[in-house]
């Protein structure tokens, strides 16, 4: 299917905001860039409270955000969100509207996590701290309100590919049982160049120079992408892993990772709910004031979510 209208407009919008520059981003346009899209987020939870916190992670505490439904139970599920931005971008401010959409859409009492970015924290700080905030909400679920049985982890794009990686580990892991993980235009390859990244390497709203931007201010000389740690669709042991729900985009560089990797956890046995939105790029489900998809795609979620956690 073609480029959706308003995702065209959309991408002549950004293309006219100001002329592409020249080489590879700084760290803080990249970080300045995903703060001024994510003001595109649309907001359609009223009825969702908030609050920060912090949490232990592995190298020092870790801000985070828990926002609660309104009627929400005294055990409600749970959602350990962690925000795209290619691991180094973004934070529990850029995806409030995000985080709160998602709180709203799914029922549950969502923890948003402020991890460590690179190139600050190089690989593998955000993991270490994406698996040491899961386990902490794991614990302390009944503080929080949130019922353990009922565990979700999820995120968008980077952030999904920390979701990922966090759910590996955990079925690795005896004493961390979740639930369900939700992949949003997850990135989870950089072994190989996809189809997909080739076709919308420049002009979709995430270009090539931008990916490999991140991927080397985020990994350390000598790490071998093919490790799942970095690429989890890489992965070789996936029997036993939570109940999948993954959306992907047409028009995503990163579509076939996504959609492969759905296909490999059915291979595996593992139950997978997975949608690739026709006509929509990468991100687009944080796009709702301008794409009507970006509302449609996070109820969709939240019916799924519903069902994974329901008792």
């Amino acid at each position: 299917m073609s480029l959706d209208p308003l995702a065209k407009r959309l991408l002549t919008m950004m293309a006219a905001a100001g002329p592409r520059a020249e080489g590879r981003p700084s760290v803080e346009a990249r970080r300045q860039s995903l703060a001024k899209l994510m003001q595109f987020a649309r907001v359609d939870a009223p009825d969702v409270t908030s609050r920060d916190g912090m949490l232990p992670g592995r190298a020092g505490e870790l801000p985070y955000r828990l926002y609660t439904p309104a009627n929400a139970d005294e055990q409600a599920p749970g959602f350990v969100f962690f925000h795209g931005g290619g691991l180094v971008a973004g934070g529990v401010a850029t995806h409030d509207r995000i985080a709160a959409a998602l709180a709203h859409a799914t029922g549950c009492r969502l923890v948003s996590v402020e991890y460590r970015l690179a190139p600050e924290h190089k690989f593998p700080a955000a993991i270490d701290d994406a698996i040491a905030a899961t386990e902490w909400v794991a614990r302390e679920a009944a503080s929080l309100g949130i019922d353990a049985d009922r565990l979700v982890v999820g995120g968008d794009s980077a952030g999904a590919t920390l979701a990922a990686i966090v759910c590996q580990e955990a079925a690795q892991t005896a004493g961390l049982a979740i639930a369900a993980q939700c992949l949003i235009c997850p990135v989870l390859d950089f072994e190989e160049t996809s189809p997909s990244r080739e076709a919308f390497a420049e002009g979709h709203l995430i270009d090539r120079v931008t990916i490999e931007a991140d991927l080397s201010d985020y990994l350390p000389d000598g790490i071998d992408t093919a490790d799942p740690r970095v690429s989890p669709l890489r992965a070789t042991r996936l029997t036993g892993l939570p109940t999948a729900i993954i959306h992907t985009a047409e028009h995503d560089p990163m579509r076939d990772e996504g959609n492969a990797y759905a296909r490999k956890l059915l291979a595996a046995g593992v139950a997978v709910e997975h949608v690739c939105h026709d006509g929509m790029v990468h991100n687009f489900h944080a796009m709702g004031a301008i794409l009507p998809q970006a509302q449609l795609v996070l109820s969709q979620i939240g019916e799924q979510v519903r069902r994974a956690v329901a008792r």
